[in-house]
């Protein structure tokens, strides 16, 4: 984990964004934290990351695996 000042963020967003997806970024705003940036290598990171932190997405999933069966 990362901290990187809003105003850094600000400049560089695409090369922060690259290095998100190996590392969790913590943005700090006058020295303290303001924001995580979470980048994911792949769409199925992605798709992980909401099943556990999304519980409508979860829902979804799971009416449609209902279905299936």
């Amino acid at each position: 984990m990362r901290e990187v000042p809003l105003s850094e963020v600000k400049e560089r967003l695409p090369q922060i964004l690259r290095e998100a997806e190996t590392e969790t970024i913590v943005i700090v705003r006058h020295g303290v934290p303001a924001g995580v940036l979470i980048g994911f290598e792949s769409a199925a990171q992605w798709l992980e990351y909401r099943l556990g932190h999304d519980p409508d997405f979860r829902q979804l999933v799971e009416r449609a695996l209902t279905l299936i069966r």
